[in-house]
């Protein structure tokens, strides 16, 4: 039981690592610890999240809280309903893009603030297995239907200008990225493909960090005529880009790509995680914008943003945050932004990209390493006449290129990434550094 309790959020596989008998248990100690008098609960279309979400429920009812039912919803569609509504706290029950064995929790402070192993899943997991909860409510909390698709739609929309009528390829992955989407119903039209929510995900991961995940939407979109192509993960937190000839679009570049569109508009801080492109930065700059770096993780870029009142952050992972949704991540918000720079422009897409693709990426290289703190010492010693930053792991810039090494929180690996002017540095450095990571 104790391995569920992660960095970021709750998770595991289902009927051995989480159970409802667990999930109860969750819900007695959040109570516990939070005593919310009301909690947005929403959940995704996992086969067990329902039987989760009312094990959970009964949890906190019994403290006297009562469970606003978001009901069948995105994990953005969570955050904007423990928003608007002004809960006490949320909770979204999901396991993310993990396969369909595995299930689990998000959870939530008001205005939808994070709850990460650092700021309170650390002391929820002390009093699920301690069983010390606070003794139950005089008078147990309801459970209150209130889906929150029309309102979240409603919002979403607020931002469309388009200026021309758009085709996208949107692949579900028989995900939430269906209920999501719908908010975008009727501004252009979109192509669905494994549009029927399956929480075995049938056919295929539900993960746009994952090369493979976009098989068949290149396929599907180089067979067509599309303006671009969507892929969501599995409780549409994150999205993922192809461009009109059906190739993969790397994250940081959207967001750079949203980030000058919103600084059109409206000047201040834009945030992106240190894995992203130079050109991130620059572009920002060259925006009147203020680019800051975050480390990794929605927890950290949440907060930064919070205490500066960014407008928007990207991370390299697809997650796209907006102040308009709480500080919080919106994928909708995020296709509707692409498409109404693409509809503006007298270009395609991959025009539209191509000054931004200043450098060249080696992308999140993982190496499972046993010793990490020697590989740490040795790349310590290795780049001492770089600049260096320890937001997150080691990064060091040169006038040619950089790297950043970090550990995983979870697993016992070496994450690296790697950019240069040239290819061939790149590709030099790239190997180099692999060659002292697993040396």
């Amino acid at each position: 039981m104790a391995g569920i309790f992660k960095a970021y959020d709750i998770r595991g596989i289902y009927g051995s690592e989480l159970t409802e008998a667990i999930a109860y248990r969750i819900g007695r100690a959040f109570a516990t610890l939070y005593t919310p008098s009301s909690v947005a609960v929403g959940r995704d279309m996992r086969p067990h999240s329902q039987p989760l979400f009312e094990a959970l429920a009964k949890g906190l009812n019994e403290h006297g809280a009562n469970v606003i039912d978001l009901g069948l919803c995105s994990t953005p569609m969570t955050y904007f309903g423990i928003g608007t509504l002004k809960t006490d706290a949320g909770i979204m029950v999901t396991a993310s893009h993990n396969p369909g064995q595995y299930n689990g929790m998000k959870p939530c402070r008001a205005n939808a603030v994070p709850i990460s192993g650092a700021t309170g899943i650390a002391e929820i997991e002390k009093l699920v297995l301690s069983g010390h909860f606070a003794a139950p409510a005089a008078v147990p909390g309801k459970i209150l239907a209130h889906p929150i698709a029309e309102g979240y739609a409603a919002f979403i929309r607020r931002y469309a200008h388009l200026r021309r009528p758009l085709k996208v390829a949107m692949d579900m992955a028989n995900g939430m990225g269906i209920v999501e989407a719908r908010a975008l119903d009727g501004l252009f039209t979109m192509d669905k493909l494994f549009d029927t929510l399956d929480g075995t995900f049938p056919n295929h991961e539900a993960n746009p960090l994952v090369e493979e995940t976009y098989d068949s939407l290149r396929a599907h979109v180089k067979a067509g005529q599309y303006d671009f192509g969507v892929a969501f993960d599995g409780d549409a937190d994150r999205a993922g880009f192809v461009d009109e000839k059906g190739e993969i679009i790397s994250m940081d570049i959207i967001t750079a790509l949203i980030a000058r569109d919103v600084l059109a508009q409206e000047k201040g801080v834009i945030f992106y995680d240190l894995r992203s492109s130079w050109a991130v930065r620059e572009v920002i700059a060259e925006q009147g914008g203020t680019p800051m770096m975050s480390r990794v993780g929605h927890a950290f870029i949440k907060q930064q943003m919070r205490d500066t009142q960014a407008l928007f952050a990207g991370e390299l992972s697809g997650h796209y945050y907006f102040r308009d949704n709480f500080y919080t991540e919106s994928s909708a918000l995020a296709v509707l932004r692409v498409a109404n720079i693409v509809s503006a422009a007298g270009c395609p897409l991959s025009e539209l990209i191509k000054p931004i693709k200043r450098y060249f990426a080696s992308g999140e290289i993982n190496s499972e390493v046993h010793d990490t703190a020697a590989v740490l010492a040795r790349i310590n010693g290795d780049y001492r006449d770089g600049r260096r930053t320890d937001l997150d792991g080691i990064s060091v810039e040169y006038p040619d290129w950089w790297f950043n090494v970090r550990l995983s929180n979870t697993e016992p690996l070496v994450r690296l990434n790697v950019e240069a002017k040239t290819a061939h540095l790149m590709q030099t450095k790239r190997d180099e550094l692999l060659a002292k990571i697993r040396g």
